[in-house]
């Protein structure tokens, strides 16, 4: 899962990027308004979910929320606020926000509230997600293959929760790269085949490899 975090408070900022990163979703962040809709506008399928303040330089969250709304945008957006009048909450919710959480919150009670707001169907998958004998669990995060389980790195989940979501297409590393990490990695790294590579000798047996290499291009998850 990849988040866009808009928010000018720097330091809380970065706080949610690394508490996040260590949950396993890449991060992206943005200081005031007009960046972070203008981010929203142009890469909005590159995002699984939107943590928006509300009090922003030049753009404020209610203002954001209501221009991408209006442009069709159905991305999530979780907003913060400092403010917890009943009025600010109605008008964050009319103004298209999912859900609205009061700073100051609890990380565990973010993770909860983004959990929820990715399970809805429109945006989300069954409880369980099965190709062949590869079971993986979004919501408990975990893994099993013939029936055992697979203990992943939080990376190595989400890459394979990728692959299984594309189950049977195939994904380039830029996809791949983009869709896990965060826009300051090098695209000439080779993170993206370490990773594969670990995580295919975690997943794969002797009876069958499900990974595949597609040479030239990137790799391919057997439906």
């Amino acid at each position: 899962m990849r988040i866009l975090v808009v928010e000018d408070e720097e330091k809380l900022a970065k706080i949610l990027k690394k508490g996040l990163e260590q949950e396993g979703y890449a991060v992206d962040c943005f200081f005031d308004g007009k960046s972070g809709q203008l981010q929203i506008e142009i890469n909005h399928e590159d995002y699984d979910l939107v943590i928006l303040d509300v009090m922003l330089p030049e753009i404020n969250g209610f203002e954001i929320c209501k221009n991408i709304r209006d442009q069709g945008i159905v991305l999530p957006i979780l907003m913060l606020t400092a403010k917890d009048g009943t009025e600010d909450k109605i008008m964050g919710l009319d103004s298209g926000a999912d859900d609205y959480l009061i700073k100051p919150f609890a990380f565990e009670e973010l993770l909860a509230r983004m959990r929820a707001l990715l399970r809805r169907p429109s945006n989300l998958l069954p409880a369980a997600l099965e190709i062949k004998d590869l079971v993986l669990n979004p919501v408990t995060r975990k893994v099993y293959r013939g029936g055992k389980e697979i203990p992943l790195t939080a990376k190595e989940f989400g890459l394979l929760e990728y692959f299984t979501r594309n189950a049977g297409q195939v994904l380039t590393r830029e996809q791949i790269l983009s869709h896990l990490w965060d826009f300051e990695y090098d695209s000439f790294s080779n993170i993206v085949d370490v990773h594969v590579k670990n995580l295919r000798k975690k997943i794969d047996n002797e009876k069958e490899s499900l990974l595949e290499t597609i040479r030239g291009v990137g790799y391919r998850l057997k439906k």
